[in-house]
């Protein structure tokens, strides 16, 4: 029985180098990733994003939209479409479902 449990621990120890073996390059992958990609937006970033909102609403209240290249109203089509899919995958992950709330 002894030697059981003690195969069993060398197992199980074996596996865990293995894992971290393993997870090691991956997470430093991530980490150097993470750090540059995740970090919250700063104050200068925050003002141009709103300069930039500023002009996409001039150009719809003034109708200059429609002088777009078609490569821009594409770009800008898509960004749209990214904005409005993260915003439904926010509502399935909120309500915890696709369809309905629990009411």
């Amino acid at each position: 029985m002894a030697q059981i449990a003690r195969d069993l621990a060398e197992k199980a120890l074996a596996l865990v180098n293995a894992a971290a073996t393993y997870s090691k390059p991956r997470l430093a992958t991530f980490w150097h990733y993470a750090k540059a990609e995740l970090v919250p937006p700063t104050p200068a970033e925050t003002l141009t994003a709103i300069q930039s909102l500023k002009k996409i609403v001039n150009s719809a209240q003034t109708g200059s939209f429609k002088q777009l290249q078609v490569k821009e109203a594409l770009l800008n089509g898509l960004v749209a479409a990214e904005v409005w899919m993260w915003f439904y995958a926010g509502e399935i992950t909120g309500k915890h479902g696709i369809i309905g709330y629990s009411v």
